[in-house]
């Protein structure tokens, strides 16, 4: 095994010790990932100083804990300010390789998350970079268990390459037309779930959206034709009489530059108008 600096090693200690104390209590409350946020957070700190960023140079913004929803992933990490990439985390002995996942949620869920171009796994006990939905590199898996290594817990000298990566992630521009509407649709697809959920779920700042646009383009239609149209993310015409100000401009007699909605979201092409 390839000797680690006293820097990784100290710091894989103290992620073990913190592990150790959490996943040991039987009071411990939330999820069993939930146990591991604070010490990967922490870790996620250690290991930026390693890499020599400054001090809040990294910063990891969690998600709320909602097990219902597939799409959104535990952490969004920003880099120097700016969105770097995505982390996910599992319970502790699911292993980092979503593609063995055999939980239906986690499959669902990775289903739609491959899409992102930088993301994270990790439950813990070993760590994989996934980059559009590809392993990145090795799945390092951790020497010790995280539950009962305490500070005894060691990782090998790849895990400083793995966030090494992940933290200098920058985007690759696509270099065809054909390049940029597979990145597009996946990422599309991803926001397409995300939207669709939060109608679900009630968040009033999708149902509020939803609501205005009903009232603006087509307040004919019913609630499902108004979800339809915002998770298709398709073309929208203001009814007649509705949203004048908003009715695009051209000579009398023009052909409408979007189709007709009936009181269903549907276009009047695929109502036969």
């Amino acid at each position: 095994m390839t000797k680690t600096t006293p820097f990784l090693d100290g710091a894989i200690s103290r992620f073990g010790a913190s592990l150790k104390a959490k996943l040991s209590g039987r009071g411990a409350l939330g999820a069993p990932e939930d146990q591991l946020r604070a010490p990967l957070e922490a870790l996620l700190a250690d290991m930026a100083t390693i890499l020599l960023f400054k001090a809040g140079d990294v910063v990891a913004v969690g998600e709320a804990t909602l097990s219902a929803l597939k799409t959104r992933p535990d952490y969004a990490v920003t880099a120097r300010g700016a969105l770097t990439g995505f982390i996910e985390v599992k319970a502790s002995g699911k292993g980092a390789d979503p593609r063995r996942f055999r939980d239906d949620h986690d499959r669902a869920q990775w289903a739609k998350l491959k899409s992102l171009p930088n993301l994270l796994y990790t439950d813990g006990n070993a760590f994989s970079l996934w980059r559009d939905g590809a392993l990145h590199g090795e799945i390092v898996r951790l020497h010790g268990d995280v539950e009962t290594a305490g500070t005894a817990l060691r990782a090998p000298p790849a895990l400083e390459r793995l966030f090494g990566d992940f933290l200098r992630w920058e985007p690759i521009a696509p270099t065809s037309a054909r390049a940029l509407a597979d990145v597009s649709a996946g990422l599309c697809r991803l926001l397409r779930d995300e939207v669709t959920e939060q109608l679900a779920a009630g968040t009033p700042a999708l149902t509020g959206l939803a609501e205005d646009w009903r009232r603006l383009l087509f307040p004919e239609a019913t609630d499902e034709g108004v979800r339809r149209r915002l998770r298709a993310g398709g073309h929208l015409r203001p009814a007649d009489g509705a949203g004048a100000g908003h009715r695009p401009r051209g000579r009398p007699g023009a052909r409408r530059p979007f189709p007709r909605q009936d009181q269903h979201g549907q276009s009047a092409a695929h109502s036969g108008y």
